[in-house]
């Protein structure tokens, strides 16, 4: 399978990302470097487990060299879908859908988690 399996409906923001990092023919850490970034953040975007900030997002699609529409909606001037023959079948599609839910989940779960963490603290902070 290549790296650029997305198609057009069913590429989250991330994929948009790696597939516009791929078709510039860079690496995560040569992309993380022109940005100024770490390169975990990078990662982090292309996994759809965070989202650059506002001031980011432009310098992203400049560097790309894709529309800031595209990488936000797939929509305008970006990378191509790759060509009808390489498409997954239906279960290697219901099989990356469900670890996109399950990402998602798993960072609403680390978003509670850190809540609860920082509740429990002033809570015991407030009792000392």
């Amino acid at each position: 399978m290549s790296d650029d399996w997305y198609s057009a409906e069913n590429a989250t923001f991330g994929d948009r990302i790696e597939a516009a990092r791929s078709a510039a023919g860079m690496t995560q850490g040569q992309l993380a470097k022109r940005l100024g970034i770490k390169l975990g953040t990078l990662k982090s975007w292309e996994q759809d487990l965070s989202e650059p900030r506002a001031n980011k997002l432009q310098m992203l699609a400049g560097v790309l060299g894709v529309s800031l529409a595209w990488l936000l909606s797939g929509e305008g001037d970006g990378v191509a879908p790759p060509d009808e023959g390489g498409e997954l079948d239906a279960t290697a599609l219901a099989t990356l859908q469900e670890m996109r839910e399950l990402r998602s989940q798993m960072s609403g779960m680390a978003d509670r988690l850190a809540l609860l963490e920082k509740r429990l603290r002033q809570t015991l902070k407030d009792h000392i």
